[in-house]
């Protein structure tokens, strides 16, 4: 065909379709080049010259490419937002998506690519602009606002994304994601009541991922470790909280556990508990608290349960055999304490708590020689400690 239409535009596009097959990528883009130029508007030739360009990734070449496509379609600018992508052109990348945005709505691509563009604060500026243009034409579109509060967050704006905040409430009333920012302002307030408030319509939202939900909670834990008054609120806030992956009151019994408040450590501990009976790692920090905050008849209530589910489990002897000790129950103390010891292995620390606790059942029997015996044996292992430490 070629020998005998060597100026035919249809033929030097079947070559180019061939050759780009081959993969011999020089001869096909000559190809539909040529095929272009003799056919200036057919649509089909460029996108030959495009898919060489894209194939072969010479994406500076294939934008020339797709500018031209998009007089032929507009669907091509989403093509063009990709390769401005892929050449860090995020100037360009974004003004488009802005552009689309406006004209046609959203995509879960853009997205993206606005949200990696984000992270570089040169462009916090023009796109703030952007969005309270977005909201003054269109009001009642809730990802506006969202999208501006996190940048004013982001920025250290948080005058500005309060405001943004409470304009999100007025214009839409039911909207959740107001609360969050919301939430933030009466914790800075000292307001807890309405903190409170916030709080729980950020954790009933099923818009709002665990991710801010935990957050949200976090924050409210801090404020209630100092304001104990709403012990009651976060309580009840744990109830709405359901992610599988964070055990939230596990979690809040180690904060308080951290500041030595003994009392709010146990109750959230025995919360955990009572959603998760089989959590031993709670029923050895909820023993451990007990002990501190000198409960041993409560650690006694807990430690012998878990003595009979778990008799290879060592530590829930030694707090029962503690527990005995401090009632004076010495002889219950001595079975306790000596099954238990039997299933220490490889723990010298245990070891010695054990031998102490032992000496002290055997004190209070009147048998002073196993006293001695177990005493020295304990201070052999903290001597052994401290050499290792």
């Amino acid at each position: 065909c070629f020998n005998m239409l060597r100026n035919n535009a249809a033929v030097y596009n079947e070559l180019g379709r061939n050759y780009l097959l081959q993969k011999n990528y020089d001869k096909a883009y000559q190809s539909f080049d040529k095929a272009s130029k003799l056919d200036p508007k057919n649509m089909w030739y460029v996108v030959g010259m495009y898919d060489v360009s894209y194939e072969t990734r010479n994406y500076n070449q294939a934008i020339n490419i797709v500018e031209r496509l998009v007089e032929f379609k507009k669907e091509y600018r989403e093509d063009l937002v990709s390769l401005y992508m892929n050449t860090q052109q995020h100037d360009k990348a974004l003004d488009l998506i802005n552009i689309l945005n406006d004209e046609i709505g959203r995509t879960e691509q853009r997205d993206t690519y606005k949200a990696l563009i984000m992270q570089d604060s040169r462009f916090m500026g023009p796109e703030k602009a952007n969005l309270l243009e977005q909201i003054r034409k269109n009001p009642k579109e809730e990802s506006n606002y969202i999208q501006l509060i996190y940048l004013y967050s982001e920025s250290n704006q948080e005058e500005k994304a309060m405001e943004i905040a409470m304009k999100l409430e007025r214009e839409i009333p039911e909207s959740d994601w107001a609360q969050v920012s919301l939430f933030k302002f009466h914790i800075n307030e000292n307001e807890g009541k309405k903190a409170s408030e916030a709080m729980t319509r950020v954790l009933k939202s099923n818009k709002i991922d665990n991710k801010i939900k935990h957050r949200v909670l976090n924050e409210f834990l801090i404020f209630a470790k100092d304001n104990p008054e709403y012990d009651a609120d976060l309580q009840k806030a744990l109830g709405l909280f359901n992610d599988k992956n964070v055990m939230a009151r596990k979690e809040i019994g180690k904060f308080y556990h951290s500041k030595s408040d003994w009392k709010r450590a146990a109750t959230y501990y025995e919360l955990q508990l009572k959603s998760n009976p089989e959590d031993l790692e709670t029923a050895l920090l909820l023993l451990e608290v007990l002990s501190q905050s000198g409960d041993y008849k409560t650690m006694l209530e807990k430690a012998s349960p878990f003595v009979e589910s778990y008799p290879l489990q060592p530590e829930f002897y030694y707090y029962q055999g503690l527990a005995l000790n401090q009632q004076k129950n010495f002889k219950a103390a001595r079975e306790a304490l000596s099954a238990g010891l039997d299933y220490v292995v490889e723990n010298p620390e245990l070891e010695m708590n054990f031998n102490i606790q032992l000496g002290e059942a055997y004190a209070g029997l009147g048998d002073s020689r196993k006293k001695e015996q177990h005493i020295k044996k304990a201070e052999t292992l903290l001597q052994g400690l401290k050499k290792n430490k």
